[in-house]
């Protein structure tokens, strides 16, 4: 036909009609924003979390009990997006209980509350009308109180560290460490946990090229680890330093040849936490556990690291008081 368009030859892309012109003002870089709103918590919630660490007692454990039950239930999410169905009930009333026991007791008693829940729990399961997800069930009911409510029990005995010791040790485990060292004690874990997160997070982003853990985080790298650490080391010396000066009898119980070693053990040990509970969120696929907190997403992950962190730090108390008392 006259005046008919050429048909365009074999292997040769047709033209789009209408090209779309290149955007001249592209939005703002999701990155700056989250950095944002992660400095604006940081900002609210530090010096919340550093008034009832240094407040302790009820105050504090409270707000344990609250952290545990908010972990719990986006921990469970987890569970049910891969399609088991947990006992959230006995979940929640065993994390619940748990800080309360060791708050009137110790971590061996919270042991032994964890042993009672394991059984209780298996006898719920036996009453479900399901059966084909018994594992699971138990398996996710179980673990949620472990890696949630147990862990992060020990910040009850980490902060009242000083009653601990004596009960341990009598009057013996009372010297050197005095009733309120545990303030100290908690503030030194979360500031070397805190700072090697963002040691982590502002290195790998400037100076990341090593994948760290490819499969289980893409975005963490070699560099931003190593930076992490050296952040962390670097806040245990402060947080050491400032104690030291506003309160020295608090600081006295960890000598500065042991902050060094205590800051890196702890700073691995954040890295460690990040990447299991990244590990927990590839496996479920999602990207955060909750939107809880702006700028961060869920409560789980703002504690990942310290809830690992918290119980080294009490246990290597822990050894080093064994170490330093009982056996001069």
């Amino acid at each position: 036909m006259t005046g008919a368009l050429p048909e365009p030859s074999e292997g040769t892309p047709a033209e789009p009609a209408h090209p779309r012109p290149p955007d001249p003002s592209p939005p703002e870089s999701k990155p700056s924003r989250n950095l944002a709103l992660r400095l604006l918590t940081a900002a609210l919630l530090i010096p919340l979390v550093l008034l009832l660490i240094w407040a302790g007692g009820l105050w504090f454990l409270g707000a344990v009990i609250v952290i545990i039950l908010l972990g719990l239930r986006e921990f469970y999410r987890l569970i049910e997006d891969k399609g088991a169905h947990p006992l959230k009930s006995f979940g929640y009333l065993a994390g619940a209980a748990l800080p309360v026991v060791a708050y009137v007791g110790d971590e061996y008693h919270a042991t032994i509350l964890m042993t009672a829940v394991l059984l209780a729990v298996m006898v719920a399961q036996l009453g479900k009308a399901e059966i084909s997800e018994a594992l699971a069930s138990i398996s996710g009911t179980f673990f949620g109180v472990f890696y949630v409510g147990w862990l992060l029990t020990h910040a009850v005995v980490l902060r009242q560290f000083g009653q601990v010791a004596a009960r341990k040790w009598g009057a013996v485990g009372v010297s050197g460490v005095p009733a309120e060292a545990g303030a100290f004690y908690m503030f030194f874990t979360l500031t070397t946990v805190i700072a090697c997160d963002a040691g982590a997070y502002f290195a790998g982003h400037a100076y990341g090229q090593r994948k760290l853990a490819p499969r289980i985080s893409p975005g963490k790298t070699v560099e931003g680890a190593v930076g992490g650490v050296a952040a962390g080391l670097a806040a245990a010396l402060v947080a050491k330093g400032i104690f030291d000066v506003i309160a020295p009898s608090l600081s006295a119980g960890l000598p500065w040849l042991a902050v060094l070693p205590f800051g890196l053990v702890l700073s691995i040990v954040a890295i460690v936490g990040d990447l299991v509970e990244s590990l927990l969120k590839r496996d479920a696929k999602v990207k955060d556990t909750g939107a809880l907190i702006p700028g961060t997403g869920g409560v789980l992950d703002r504690i990942d690291s310290s809830l690992l962190g918290i119980p080294v730090m009490y246990y290597l108390l822990l050894a080093y008081q064994y170490l330093r008392l009982v056996r001069p």
